[in-house]
């Protein structure tokens, strides 16, 4: 059993100086060399960070990326540091607020571009696709469903929004004019890498991956990093295999089910953002803890 941590919607570390409060993680400096990364239980739909935190949302999010980074570790490296979490926030009262839901990272320069791999035509893409038939900018077959499996996994990157804005969904070609064509296309295909590894593993464990997003980062050798969160529910589109089909919008393990919930409302998808209600919150927090359970679990 998965015990579910009280809820935090915003840390205040005493012994560190923040740099940086996101939609979910607020950013602690270590020293010159390391950060110190709390994911917090808010939890930001449509890009507006909702005022009700999502209880253990946060550890679910840190253990599941931890798992990933192990994983993935021979395919690309991460940003995950040798430094403890003991030796980084030494007082003893910081720690016990941030246990469970704090990582020690290298401090890296992050790209402003995130990575999106698609294996499944839904949400933004199955909306391009009935417009035009494409997939920013990627021609795919006629007479595709909503949810249908693509014929191969597609690279769709969005640039990197502002907090309270929204990201924007641009074509390969808008990635080599911001990085160049090299660090583009490394981009691209470790992507691709990740996302067909970590969907083979997951289909498994009876979770379809849809999509899911990278962020990556160099280092003081320019080599690419993975950094952030991987294949969690935030930056995922997890469906349960069993309930899986075509012509509609599957259910999921991740923030869809709150993203449908809102869609509902009469809300215009800026902020402030509305209250949810208990029972929404408590279902949202089990289908988390549920993904973490087939991933993770023996």
């Amino acid at each position: 059993m998965i015990e579910t941590p009280a809820a935090l919607h915003q840390s205040s570390l005493r012994s560190l100086p923040l740099i940086h409060r996101g939609k979910v993680r607020d950013m602690y400096s270590v020293d010159p060399t390391h950060l110190l990364i709390v994911t917090t239980d808010r939890l930001s739909a449509f890009d507006v960070v909702l005022p009700d935190p999502i209880p253990g949302k946060g550890a679910v999010l840190t253990s599941v990326s931890a798992f990933w980074f192990a994983r993935t570790g021979h395919i690309i490296p991460n940003h995950i540091a040798d430094m403890t979490l003991e030796e980084a926030v030494p007082d003893a009262a910081d720690r016990a607020q941030v246990a469970g839901r704090a990582v020690v990272v290298r401090k890296l320069r992050p790209l402003p571009v995130e990575a999106i791999a698609r294996g499944y035509l839904i949400g933004s893409g199955w909306k391009d696709y009935q417009r035009n038939g494409t997939v920013c900018g990627i021609r795919l077959p006629t007479g595709l469903e909503q949810a249908a499996e693509l014929p191969e996994p597609i690279y769709t990157p969005s640039t990197k929004a502002a907090m309270g804005e929204h990201d924007e969904n641009v074509d390969y070609a808008r990635t080599v004019d911001l990085l160049g064509e090299d660090l583009a296309g490394r981009i691209r295909d470790v992507t691709l890498h990740l996302y067909r590894e970590a969907a083979a593993y997951a289909r498994e464990r009876g979770i379809i991956i849809a999509d899911t997003k990278f962020e990556f980062g160099l280092d003081a050798a320019d080599q690419l990093t993975l950094i952030d969160e991987a294949l969690t529910p935030d930056s995922s589109r997890f469906w349960p295999a069993e309930q899986y089909r075509t012509g509609i919008s599957p259910p999921s393990f991740d923030k869809q089910f709150v993203r449908d919930y809102l869609e509902t409302l009469d809300w215009d998808k800026t902020p402030p953002g509305p209250k949810l209600p208990e029972e929404i919150i408590r279902k949202t927090a089990e289908k988390y803890r549920e993904a973490q359970r087939r991933l993770i679990e023996a």
